[in-house]
């Protein structure tokens, strides 16, 4: 027999035994009244008829559905196990990504730390060496300036004095200024000051400053009314030498409050030799 004909089989056997059962409690549930009622007829059961063939062997079949669902009962267990590992590996895989990422950053947050860290150190290093570089120029142009001051105060007037009795000649406007300047200045010392001393020096050279500045607007202020009174005696003289008859000699005189009969006229000619009075500023020897 095939599978389908066992199948088909058991599938009648189970229906009749059902309606066997059902009889069964229904009989069991209806028993007072069957009591008190009479019997009814029971209905006659055939039994099934066993399909000719070879002999149907039950313990074979029950073994037969038995491995049937152990196989599937299997199958599913496998199966579960399976997608259980699978789900388990990508979790480990998920665990790994995350590990690797997590020290990938961490890589990352280190290099970033050490390259600020390196650029730190090396703006430090640079300011530290502008700072020295400054200190040590500054230091040399300190130096130099005391070396100037103090060959400008000590061979600067032994330097002109050497020069003058080199050239043998007169000294001019300004090789004077200079020597006068040279004479006037002196070593400026100031290397054994303490901080006090250096404050009140700084103050005594500010008020010697300023007290040339004045001295300077002062002079400045006269040497303009100067140059205005000799302009405008200029003028007055031009004038007076347009209107005098007598060749202008009056005039000139008639400016300056003087007659040329006078005796400091009469001595004129002493003027040069020097027992007279001065000739004006304006007559001096470039003006006559």
């Amino acid at each position: 027999m095939s599978d389908e004909e066992v199948e088909q089989v058991e599938e009648h056997y189970e229906e009749e035994e059902e309606a066997q059962e059902e009889e069964v409690h229904k009989e069991e549930v209806h028993e007072p009244e069957e009591v008190q009622e009479e019997e009814k007829p029971r209905p006659r059961l055939t039994a099934p008829k066993i399909p000719e063939g070879e002999k149907v062997d039950f313990d074979d079949i029950q073994k037969k559905r038995q491995n049937k669902d152990l196989m599937e009962l299997q199958a599913l267990i496998d199966s579960h196990f399976e997608a259980r590992k699978k789900e388990e590996e990508e979790l480990i895989a998920l665990k790994e990504r995350i590990e690797k990422r997590r020290a990938e950053r961490a890589e990352q947050q280190r290099i970033r730390a050490e390259k600020e860290r390196e650029r730190q150190n090396r703006l430090a290093e640079e300011k530290a060496r502008r700072e020295e570089e400054d200190a040590k120029r500054r230091a040399e142009d300190d130096l130099k300036k005391k070396k100037a001051l103090s060959s400008m105060g000590a061979n600067y007037s032994s330097y002109l004095a050497k020069a003058d009795q080199k050239r043998g000649k007169k000294q001019t406007a300004r090789e004077m200024k200079k020597k006068v300047l040279a004479e006037r200045r002196k070593p400026l010392n100031i290397d054994h000051l303490s901080e006090d001393k250096l404050r009140d020096k700084a103050k005594e050279l500010w008020d010697t400053l300023y007290q040339l500045e004045i001295d300077k607007f002062e002079f400045g202020e006269k040497l303009k009314r100067q140059k205005y009174d000799i302009t405008n005696l200029r003028s007055r003289i031009d004038q007076a030498q347009k209107q005098a008859p007598g060749g202008g000699r009056l005039g000139i005189w008639a400016v300056l409050g003087r007659h040329p009969d006078s005796p400091a006229e009469r001595c004129s000619r002493c003027n040069l030799l020097g027992c007279g009075p001065p000739w004006p500023p304006f007559l001096q020897t470039s003006d006559r």
